[in-house]
């Protein structure tokens, strides 16, 4: 885990299990275990094949938010799977009480006077997850082998959370 950051980010890169003709989303857990309202924003070199959300807001003092990054479908695979996109996330202290309504761009101005802190976020492409039961997809029999797998991945998430604010 990263310290010395207003926010921590979990995980430090962004990693999509490349599909062609798939939208494909991940998560960023910010964290802040600070008593200040910390404002962020997200940029990425590449707007045009990502939809982030929420790509602006605050994290209240002591809490988390997540982040879901989404990727658009694409149609060609890249040279080597290596991906050049990169996002810079931005987070500066906000005053008591304030919400996301209230982010704008002049609360990332350093020349305003303010302390703007940057992290920049690589994205990596990672295989696609095997499946992980033998139900097939569209199978009438419960769920499909990707839903067995987020249910899995997201259950150690939470109960990371609580242990990076126990710490």
């Amino acid at each position: 885990m990263d310290t010395g950051y207003l926010l921590s980010v979990e995980p430090q890169e962004l990693q999509f299990p490349f599909e062609l003709r798939k939208q494909i989303s991940c998560s960023l857990l910010l964290l802040n275990k600070s008593d200040n309202y910390v404002a962020f924003k997200v940029k990425t070199t590449n707007p045009k094949n990502y939809c982030v959300r929420p790509n602006a807001a605050v994290v209240s003092p002591r809490s988390t938010c997540v982040v879901i990054v989404t990727m658009q479908a694409q149609t060609v695979a890249p040279p080597d799977m290596q991906c050049k996109d990169k996002f810079l996330l931005l987070n500066v202290v906000a005053s008591p009480g304030t919400t996301a309504k209230d982010v704008n761009a002049n609360m990332f101005n350093e020349e305003a006077g303010h302390h703007v802190e940057e992290r920049e976020l690589k994205v990596v492409y990672v295989a696609p997850p095997r499946s992980l039961s033998p139900v097939r997809e569209g199978s009438q029999e419960g769920f499909s082998p990707r839903e067995n797998f987020c249910v899995r991945r997201w259950e150690p998430e939470r109960h990371r959370t609580n242990q990076l604010f126990n710490k």
